[in-house]
């Protein structure tokens, strides 16, 4: 069961996470809340996580690439 938790985890894109630390509260109350919302509103919550996740990778992309100013 660690396992299976650890790997959902660590491949969900981290979202909740970086909300949680973002905004100051905890993850887990984040990620209830985001189960919460999926049930009541039959899953819309799920296209804007969605959207999320793929803004966070691409501010990690372009971190990634560009480390200075100078950097061409």
């Amino acid at each position: 069961m660690k396992r299976l938790q650890y790997f959902i985890e660590s491949q969900a894109f981290g979202v909740c996470t970086a909300l949680g630390e973002k905004l100051g509260f905890a993850t887990s109350s984040i990620r209830l809340s985001f189960i919460y919302l999926s049930f009541l509103t039959f899953g819309s919550p799920v296209i804007v996580y969605l959207i999320l996740a793929f803004w966070l990778n691409l501010r990690k992309s372009l971190r990634r690439e560009r480390s200075t100013v100078w950097d061409f």
